[in-house]
């Protein structure tokens, strides 16, 4: 499941969450993760599954145009 639809799902649950204890359980888990959480170099597995494959299929089309592409006139 992508990182932005588990967050989406997180939330949706807790939002049933109607005990007092249980949400200042969860406050306190997420404050002392966000106190710990240490920034990493993103790696290609970050940005697995982001395109779809219509979008995938795009870009290699627009690079292929832009970029594969030589103008003889570019070198004068």
């Amino acid at each position: 499941m992508h990182i932005e639809t588990r967050k989406l799902h997180l939330i949706e649950e807790m939002l049933k969450v109607k005990s007092e204890a249980t949400l200042s359980a969860l406050e306190k888990l997420l404050k002392s993760t966000n106190n710990k959480t240490v920034k990493k170099t993103p790696s290609l597995k970050d940005f697995s599954g982001i395109w779809s494959k219509d979008e995938a299929e795009e870009m290699e089309r627009i690079i292929a145009e832009s970029c594969e592409t030589i103008h003889p006139d570019d070198w004068k």
